[in-house]
């Protein structure tokens, strides 16, 4: 397997979940991953865990200090960037009523502001022809009450792509989101206060899923490889559900 062979990726929020599971598939396709998050001791064991073709580096994404930081030192390492996966993201579910400023900037700052400064300050060593992914959601499409804030962040991160894909085309750079619905990760127990209220939801998903269950995250590393690699090679601009359907049907 060698659909990234030579290639450099860098993905935020790559310590666990659906960002670890795609560096694991980035490195066996022959990738040189860098994996950015918060936590020390989470990159410390997802490098661990990915071997020498890997590397983490603390970074806030909400930091514009952090970012230049990570992009000096891939340049001075690798030179290079040729797949960029911002997947660094967060949520809160809470209802518009409850909705405090602090809730409302904590998940704008992260979600599409610091998506967006992933992207722009890793321009200046983004390689021509290199691919851009973003992780979105398909609750911006589907109105769910506790998601109000977090959808529309995703929102955003949809229309970046569109401008993004016209933008640097002339440097044949693609960009695409990924939307996945829910997935079998951390983040998705981490929204609630107790187990119940977790396992509520996630009934009430399964229910509403064609497919009857939710995701696993190497089913969205999937998806981020084909967007990764050659095989997508005239596809940009476009937002890939891999939600079993959810808002499809």
């Amino acid at each position: 397997m060698s659909a990234l062979l030579g290639k450099v990726a860098v993905i935020t929020g790559g310590s666990s979940g659906i960002g670890l599971a795609t560096a694991k598939r980035f490195v066996a396709e022959g990738a040189f991953v860098f994996i950015t998050g918060r936590r020390q001791e989470e990159l410390d064991k997802a490098v661990a865990e990915l071997g020498r073709n890997a590397v983490g580096i603390r970074c806030d994404v909400t930091n514009l200090e952090d970012l230049e930081r990570l992009y000096k030192e891939i340049g001075s390492s690798k030179g290079k960037i040729d797949v960029l996966y911002a997947n660094a993201g967060m949520v809160e579910a809470v209802e518009t009523p409850a909705a405090t400023p602090e809730h409302f900037d904590r998940t704008f700052n992260t979600n599409a502001r610091g998506t967006y400064f992933t992207v722009q300050k890793a321009l200046p060593i983004l390689n021509d022809g290199a691919s851009i992914i973003l992780t979105g959601s398909g609750v911006w499409q589907k109105g769910m009450p506790i998601y109000g804030t977090y959808a529309a962040t995703k929102a955003a991160i949809r229309s970046y792509v569109r401008t993004w894909s016209m933008e640097f085309a002339h440097r044949g750079i693609r960009a695409n989101v990924i939307s996945p619905g829910p997935i079998e990760t951390p983040i998705f127990y981490g929204q609630f206060a107790t187990k119940e209220a977790a396992q509520g939801l996630k009934e009430q998903f399964e229910t509403n899923i064609p497919m009857g269950r939710m995701g696993h995250p190497e089913e969205v590393a999937s998806a981020a490889l084909f967007l990764a690699s050659q095989e997508s090679s005239y596809i940009t601009g476009i937002d890939l559900p891999v939600d079993g359907g959810l808002v499809s049907v």
